[in-house]
Protein backbone atom coordinates (compact mmCIF):
# COMPACT_ATOMS: atom_id res chain seq x y z
CA UNK A 1 0.00 0.00 0.00
CA UNK A 2 1.10 3.45 -1.01
CA UNK A 3 2.14 5.90 1.85
CA UNK A 4 1.43 9.13 0.15
CA UNK A 5 0.62 12.25 0.68
CA UNK A 6 1.50 11.83 4.81
CA UNK A 7 2.14 14.48 6.80
CA UNK A 8 0.79 13.97 10.39
CA UNK A 9 2.85 12.11 12.28
CA UNK A 10 1.17 13.07 15.17
CA UNK A 11 -2.63 11.20 13.97
CA UNK A 12 -3.50 8.22 15.61
CA UNK A 13 -6.06 5.74 14.85
CA UNK A 14 -7.38 3.63 17.16
CA UNK A 15 -8.82 -0.02 16.17
CA UNK A 16 -10.93 -1.07 19.31
CA UNK A 17 -12.06 -4.89 19.28
CA UNK A 18 -15.61 -5.47 20.68
CA UNK A 19 -15.91 -6.64 23.88
CA UNK A 20 -16.47 -10.12 24.76
CA UNK A 21 -19.73 -12.41 23.14
CA UNK A 22 -20.58 -15.78 23.65
CA UNK A 23 -19.06 -17.36 20.47
CA UNK A 24 -15.55 -15.27 21.15
CA UNK A 25 -15.49 -17.21 24.71
CA UNK A 26 -16.17 -20.52 22.86
CA UNK A 27 -13.76 -19.78 19.80
CA UNK A 28 -16.57 -19.94 17.04
CA UNK A 29 -16.10 -17.88 13.83
CA UNK A 30 -18.45 -14.82 14.34
CA UNK A 31 -18.57 -12.96 11.09
CA UNK A 32 -22.17 -11.82 9.97
CA UNK A 33 -24.13 -13.71 13.21
CA UNK A 34 -25.59 -10.12 15.17
CA UNK A 35 -24.56 -11.50 18.72
CA UNK A 36 -24.83 -8.93 21.76
CA UNK A 37 -21.68 -8.60 24.68
CA UNK A 38 -22.01 -10.49 27.07
CA UNK A 39 -22.20 -8.63 30.40
CA UNK A 40 -18.49 -8.99 31.10
CA UNK A 41 -18.15 -7.41 27.07
CA UNK A 42 -20.20 -4.48 28.54
CA UNK A 43 -18.23 -4.02 31.48
CA UNK A 44 -14.91 -4.13 29.65
CA UNK A 45 -16.40 -1.72 26.82
CA UNK A 46 -17.26 0.68 29.52
CA UNK A 47 -13.75 1.07 30.91
CA UNK A 48 -12.77 2.58 27.85
CA UNK A 49 -14.68 5.38 28.55
CA UNK A 50 -12.60 7.60 30.91
CA UNK A 51 -9.34 6.58 28.83
CA UNK A 52 -11.03 7.87 24.98
CA UNK A 53 -12.84 10.55 27.04
CA UNK A 54 -9.18 11.94 27.65
CA UNK A 55 -9.06 12.32 23.46
CA UNK A 56 -10.61 14.18 20.25
CA UNK A 57 -11.49 12.34 17.68
CA UNK A 58 -12.07 13.94 14.22
CA UNK A 59 -13.61 10.86 13.37
CA UNK A 60 -15.65 7.47 14.67
CA UNK A 61 -16.66 4.56 12.51
CA UNK A 62 -18.16 1.26 13.58
CA UNK A 63 -19.02 -1.76 12.34
CA UNK A 64 -22.83 -1.96 11.77
CA UNK A 65 -22.84 -5.59 14.16
CA UNK A 66 -24.64 -5.25 17.26
CA UNK A 67 -21.49 -6.03 19.46
CA UNK A 68 -19.30 -3.38 17.87
CA UNK A 69 -21.87 -1.02 17.81
CA UNK A 70 -22.48 -1.54 21.47
CA UNK A 71 -18.80 -1.25 22.39
CA UNK A 72 -18.97 1.98 21.09
CA UNK A 73 -21.90 3.47 22.81
CA UNK A 74 -20.59 2.01 25.96
CA UNK A 75 -16.90 3.88 25.53
CA UNK A 76 -18.63 7.40 25.36
CA UNK A 77 -18.11 7.04 21.11
CA UNK A 78 -21.67 6.74 20.13
CA UNK A 79 -23.22 9.64 19.60
CA UNK A 80 -19.92 10.87 17.34
CA UNK A 81 -20.12 7.23 15.51
CA UNK A 82 -21.07 6.55 11.69
CA UNK A 83 -21.66 3.21 10.18
CA UNK A 84 -18.89 1.68 8.14
CA UNK A 85 -19.87 -1.31 6.26
CA UNK A 86 -16.22 -1.79 5.51
CA UNK A 87 -15.66 -2.56 9.08
CA UNK A 88 -17.92 -5.63 9.22
CA UNK A 89 -16.33 -8.73 10.16
CA UNK A 90 -14.68 -10.94 8.22
CA UNK A 91 -17.13 -13.50 6.15
CA UNK A 92 -16.55 -16.83 7.16
CA UNK A 93 -19.06 -18.17 4.73
CA UNK A 94 -19.85 -21.84 5.21
CA UNK A 95 -17.15 -21.84 8.57
CA UNK A 96 -19.89 -19.43 10.32
CA UNK A 97 -19.88 -20.58 14.02
CA UNK A 98 -16.79 -23.22 13.57
CA UNK A 99 -14.46 -22.98 15.42
CA UNK A 100 -10.50 -23.41 14.13
CA UNK A 101 -10.61 -27.24 15.63
CA UNK A 102 -13.74 -27.73 13.92
CA UNK A 103 -12.49 -26.55 10.48
CA UNK A 104 -9.09 -28.38 10.39
CA UNK A 105 -10.95 -31.63 11.32
CA UNK A 106 -12.48 -30.99 7.76
CA UNK A 107 -9.94 -29.49 5.91
CA UNK A 108 -5.91 -30.22 7.74
CA UNK A 109 -3.90 -27.26 7.29
CA UNK A 110 -6.52 -24.74 7.29
CA UNK A 111 -5.56 -21.14 8.29
CA UNK A 112 -7.97 -18.33 7.79
CA UNK A 113 -4.96 -15.57 6.80
CA UNK A 114 -3.80 -18.29 4.00
CA UNK A 115 -7.19 -20.14 2.69
CA UNK A 116 -9.76 -17.24 3.62
CA UNK A 117 -13.67 -19.09 3.58
CA UNK A 118 -15.78 -21.20 0.64
CA UNK A 119 -18.76 -19.19 0.65
CA UNK A 120 -16.94 -16.08 2.29
CA UNK A 121 -14.19 -14.18 2.00
CA UNK A 122 -10.50 -14.25 1.15
CA UNK A 123 -7.50 -12.37 2.47
CA UNK A 124 -7.87 -10.45 -0.50
CA UNK A 125 -11.33 -9.31 -0.55
CA UNK A 126 -10.45 -8.26 3.37
CA UNK A 127 -7.35 -6.52 2.37
CA UNK A 128 -9.43 -4.56 0.10
CA UNK A 129 -12.11 -3.20 2.42
CA UNK A 130 -9.22 -2.62 5.27
CA UNK A 131 -7.49 -0.23 2.33
CA UNK A 132 -10.80 1.51 2.17
CA UNK A 133 -11.04 1.97 5.92
CA UNK A 134 -7.27 3.07 5.82
CA UNK A 135 -7.90 5.50 3.37
CA UNK A 136 -10.84 6.93 4.65
CA UNK A 137 -8.89 7.82 7.74
CA UNK A 138 -5.45 8.72 6.50
CA UNK A 139 -7.44 11.58 4.67
CA UNK A 140 -8.49 12.87 7.79
CA UNK A 141 -6.50 15.58 9.76
CA UNK A 142 -6.80 14.16 13.24
CA UNK A 143 -7.06 11.42 15.40
CA UNK A 144 -10.10 8.54 13.97
CA UNK A 145 -11.90 5.79 16.23
CA UNK A 146 -12.73 2.43 14.49
CA UNK A 147 -14.79 0.08 16.76
CA UNK A 148 -14.57 -3.45 14.57
CA UNK A 149 -13.91 -6.89 15.32
CA UNK A 150 -10.62 -8.96 15.93
CA UNK A 151 -9.77 -10.63 12.14
CA UNK A 152 -10.82 -7.61 10.56
CA UNK A 153 -8.83 -5.39 12.68
CA UNK A 154 -5.63 -7.87 11.99
CA UNK A 155 -5.70 -7.12 8.85
CA UNK A 156 -5.92 -3.70 8.97
CA UNK A 157 -3.36 -3.63 11.29
CA UNK A 158 -1.54 -5.65 8.24
CA UNK A 159 -2.47 -3.26 5.64
CA UNK A 160 -1.45 0.05 7.32
CA UNK A 161 1.90 -1.02 7.71
CA UNK A 162 1.85 -2.31 4.01
CA UNK A 163 2.18 -5.57 4.28
CA UNK A 164 -0.38 -8.38 3.07
CA UNK A 165 -3.38 -9.23 4.31
CA UNK A 166 -2.28 -12.44 5.30
CA UNK A 167 0.18 -10.43 7.58
CA UNK A 168 -2.45 -10.10 9.88
CA UNK A 169 -1.89 -13.94 11.66
CA UNK A 170 1.13 -12.59 13.25
CA UNK A 171 -0.95 -9.86 15.51
CA UNK A 172 -2.73 -11.28 18.48
CA UNK A 173 -5.79 -9.55 19.43
CA UNK A 174 -8.28 -9.99 22.46
CA UNK A 175 -11.69 -8.78 23.28
CA UNK A 176 -12.12 -5.38 24.66
CA UNK A 177 -8.82 -3.97 24.20
CA UNK A 178 -7.36 -0.47 22.31
CA UNK A 179 -4.72 -0.51 19.27
CA UNK A 180 -3.66 2.46 18.46
CA UNK A 181 -1.72 2.86 14.14
CA UNK A 182 0.42 5.91 13.93
CA UNK A 183 3.44 7.02 12.12
CA UNK A 184 7.54 6.88 12.69
CA UNK A 185 9.19 10.09 10.70
CA UNK A 186 6.42 9.50 8.32
CA UNK A 187 6.57 5.95 8.21
CA UNK A 188 3.19 3.80 9.24
CA UNK A 189 3.88 2.18 12.62
CA UNK A 190 2.03 0.58 15.53
CA UNK A 191 1.85 2.22 18.59
CA UNK A 192 0.45 0.24 20.91
CA UNK A 193 -1.29 -3.45 20.12
CA UNK A 194 -3.52 -5.44 22.36
CA UNK A 195 -3.91 -2.89 25.32
CA UNK A 196 -6.31 -3.72 28.14
CA UNK A 197 -7.73 -0.82 29.82
CA UNK A 198 -7.30 -1.58 33.50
Amino acid sequence: MATQNINRDNQQVFLIRHGETEWSLTGQHTGITDLPLTENGRILAKRLEPFLAKRRFVMVLTSPLKRARETCELSGLGDAAAIDNDLMEWNYGEYEGLTSREIRQKVPGWLLFDHGCPGGETPEQVGDRADRIIARARRQQGNVALFAHGHLLRVVAARWLGFAAGVGRHFLLDTGTLNILSYYQGIPAIKEWNGAIE
